[in-house]
Order: C-alpha cells, then structure tokens, then sequence
C-alpha cells in the first residue's frame, strides 16, 4: 500500500506542477480524481502496474521466402534475331552460323503472325507465318511434334503439305505454304517453303511448339515454363 500511494503521490505531484489547480482530490476505485470548481472530474490518474518492469513489445515472425525455381540455362533467351520493324508475308531470317547445339523452342504469337525458332536460347529463325480463320482457328496451348514428313498430302484437304511436322491428332501441323496476305489455313501453320525445309531440318519428335497470342519475350527470360 505504501508503494502505491508514493507513486499516485508522484503522479499527483507531476499534476499540479504542470498547472493542474483550484480543484481537490477524491478517492475512487479506479484511483484518485481530480475534481474542479464546477464540481465535474476533470482527470483521472492513470493505474500503475505494481513493480517497474517493462515487457519489450514482440516482433512479428517473418514468413518464409520460397525459393524461386531453377531455369535450365539452355531454355533461357541468349540472342534475339536484329530485324527491324514488323516481319512482312513471304520475309524470313535465317541465321544458326555459331550456335552450338542445344534443345529447339518454337514459338508461335498469334497477334505478331510471327514463328521464331530457337536453339539453346539462341534465336537462329523467324517468319511471318500463316494461320487459321474464325471458323478453323489455330489452337493455343503447348504441342510437342509428333510425326515429320518432308512430303506429305492433306488426307482431309487432298492439299500438299510440304515438311509436314504434326502438332495435334486432328491434323493441326507445321507445313510449307504460300504464305501471302489474302491467304488462310484451316488452322495449319503454314510457313514459306525454304524456311519451313531449315525448320525440318532442325527439329526432332517430341521438340514443343508455344502457341500464344500477345505473349512477349525478352534476353534473359525464360522460354519455357518450370
């Protein structure tokens, strides 16, 4: 009892040194109030714990980082082709001269119109390229390649379909074509001739082909998803 009456009488002193008169004390449950002319409570002493110490506040754990997933270098992009400006109907780049071997990526973007081809990260091709209408669509989606025939008929068209390289069981392929504005494929890729003999000659079963629209690649970014 004495304790705590010495620190309401240091709390109390404090008070009226900071100005606090013309009013009395009166005893409470919750402590001492000081009262005003008016009769009103005009402050009350806080409540005191009963010894001096102090609990340090806590510090939020910090959450775990997940690493991010290793890229294989092979997939990541090392060179990009310089053409400038947008590649026209008919245009091709071909360029391998120096590259070591390493897996073969192919890209499709849908809105560019454009077929890159890539070898251990390093662009070595790209043409403008042919694709499907509204009502036979070229289909998005990941397609790794699952038959290659360097002469090949449509059994559904009875068209040739030069370097055939078949994406899908319902014939969508990778094939040489007149690739020219005013010209569609029933969902096809269609490539000029000589670029689409270099393709073939480079790929091998099982190498993916990435069809999406508007995606962009840059140096340094991954071809493949982890």
């Amino acid at each position: 009892m004495r304790l705590l009456m010495s620190k309401w009488s240091v709390i109390i002193a404090g008070l009226l040194g900071m100005g606090i008169a013309g009013g009395a004390m009166v005893a409470s449950e919750s402590g001492p109030t000081f009262q005003g002319l008016s009769g009103s409570p005009t402050i009350a002493a806080a409540a005191l714990p009963d010894d001096d110490s102090v609990t340090a506040p806590k510090t939020a754990p910090t959450p775990p980082t997940t690493p991010k997933p290793k890229v294989d270098e092979a997939f990541v992009i090392k060179r990009i082709l310089p053409i400038e400006g947008p590649i026209r109907y008919g245009e091709m780049h071909w360029d391998d001269a120096g590259v070591a071997d390493g897996p073969i990526v192919i890209t499709v973007d849908l809105d560019a119109r454009v077929l890159s081809v890539f070898k251990g990260g390093y662009e070595i091709g790209a043409t403008a390229v042919l694709l499907g209408t509204q009502e036979k669509p070229t289909p998005l989606g990941v397609f790794p390649i699952t038959q290659k025939r360097a002469k090949h008929t449509s059994s559904i068209y009875g068209a040739p379909m030069p370097f055939m390289q078949r994406l899908t069981n319902d014939g969508i392929s990778l094939h040489a074509t007149t690739v020219e504005r005013g010209y569609a494929s029933h969902g096809c890729i269609g490539m000029p001739l000589e670029f689409s003999e270099k393709l073939f000659g480079v790929t091998k079963l099982g190498d993916k082909v990435y069809i999406t629209r508007g995606k962009t690649v840059g140096m340094g970014d991954a071809l493949v998803e982890s």
